[in-house]
Order: C-alpha cells, then structure tokens, then sequence
C-alpha cells in the first residue's frame, strides 16, 4: 500500500517513520511513504504557499497553485487511488474508515496549515474529507500520521500477527478487554484467575464479557453499531441488569 502525502513540513515525519511500527512496516516493504514538498511547487522568488483570504478574514490561505501542482506530479493509480483532505470539516475518522482506506492501493494525503486550503481545491481535486476529531491543530500532519497508523495496521502483514488488529478495539464497534502480563501480583492486584486457568472457553468467555462491560460503562453509544451474537444479548442483559444502564 501507498500513501503520498502532501505537506508543508516534511521533517516532521521524519522521526515518525523511523520509530514506529509503520517505519518498521516501510523498512519490510509492506508499505510506501513518499513525502512531497508542497512548497516545492510554489512559484515566484519566495515560494510563497499562502495569501489573505478574498473578502477580509484573519490568517492566511493556502493557494490552489501549488497543491495542485503538486498533485498533478504524482503518479496516480486509476481507479484505486483516493485522494483525501486532512480538515475539521470533514466526515469522522472511525475504524470502519480506516478498514476502508486499507484496500486501496494508493491514499493521497493533504495537510491544511493556516486557516484551510482554497475551497477550489476541496471542490476540485479531493474525494474524501476527513476529520480525526472536534477539536483544531495547527496542521493536517498530525492527523496525517493518524490516518497513517490506523490504516497501516490493517494491512496484512504489518503487525504480524493476523488476529493483532481485529482484536483491538473498536474491532466490531466494541472496546478492548482488560489486559495483564506479568508478575501476578503488582502493587497487592492480582490477574484474575481465570487468564490463569488453561480453560479457554472460560477466558474467550471472560474477554467477551469484560470487552461488553468496559463498552457499557465508557462508550454505550458504541453499542448501538456493535455486531452483537445471541451470546453477547445475553451477557450485556445481565450486566444491564447489574449495573442498571
């Protein structure tokens, strides 16, 4: 898989494709990063990438010119190429998104700085708008390496293990179980004896309830959405009825 990303700050990614598990994923060749410069495709003495908004406004606006030159330079990869808009404005990033973006073959990102790019470029050159959350950054790259993150893990052969990733959570609209390690006993709390009894059954079971539980008390709008089996109606019943939500 191929992300490009259009930025006006490459070397902020610099120590994010060296240390994570998509550096990793880079190095293996399961996945293709390539930086490009927006301010490379700027015209004029100064590269300028940014003027004042027409109408009056505070803050700046990135010019149309160069971001679309700078599309216009990538080589694009017809009908599975999907070019997307790093903006607040846009549809909320959520793990059905990221599986989606995952089985394409190439995703173009655009980082925003200032107050936004030229709407002509949103509605002339993008396909999908997104937003990681309600909140503003100083820029798209951050979100970036979101997307970046999210996607990545579910391409195949990444994390390694095929289960790692649909066992996280929000895998099937539901928040991951509680999870131990060694020792057994830290700071007077034990791991609860069931992970520690070889009956898997009982431990699948003990997940499930655990991952419904955590889900009902911190996230219930998730339960909406969530695939739910006939077992965990059951489950999620008992702990309504206990818990009285």
């Amino acid at each position: 898989m191929r992300f490009d990303v259009l930025t006006l700050f490459p070397e902020l990614f610099s120590s994010f494709l060296k240390e994570t598990i998509l550096g990793r994923a880079v190095k293996a060749g399961l996945i293709d990063i390539r930086l490009v410069n927006i301010r490379s495709f700027a015209r004029g003495r100064h590269l300028v990438t940014d003027d004042r908004p027409f109408g009056g406004g505070e803050g700046m606006v990135m010019k149309p010119g160069p971001i679309s030159r700078a599309l216009d330079s990538i080589d694009r990869k017809p009908d599975r190429s999907l070019v997307v808009l790093l903006t607040p404005q846009g549809r909320r990033f959520e793990q059905a998104m990221a599986w989606e973006l995952s089985r394409m073959e190439q995703v173009i990102l655009i980082c925003g700085r200032y107050e936004g790019v030229d709407e002509r470029i949103r509605t002339g050159s993008v396909d999908l708008e997104l937003s990681i959350g309600d909140y503003v950054l100083s820029g798209g790259e951050t979100a970036a390496m979101v997307v970046m993150d999210a996607v990545s893990r579910l391409v195949p052969g990444v994390l390694g293990g095929e289960r790692s990733a649909q066992e996280d959570s929000f895998e099937g609209g539901l928040l991951e179980h509680p999870q131990y390690t060694r020792p057994r006993v830290f700071r007077n709390q034990e791991v609860p004896a069931v992970l520690l009894s070889g009956d898997h059954e009982k431990i699948r079971v003990w997940k499930r309830t655990e991952s419904l539980k955590r889900t009902l008390e911190r996230r219930p709008d998730l339960l909406e959405k969530a695939k739910l089996t006939e077992e965990d109606k059951r489950i999620l019943a008992k702990l309504r009825e206990k818990t009285g939500k």
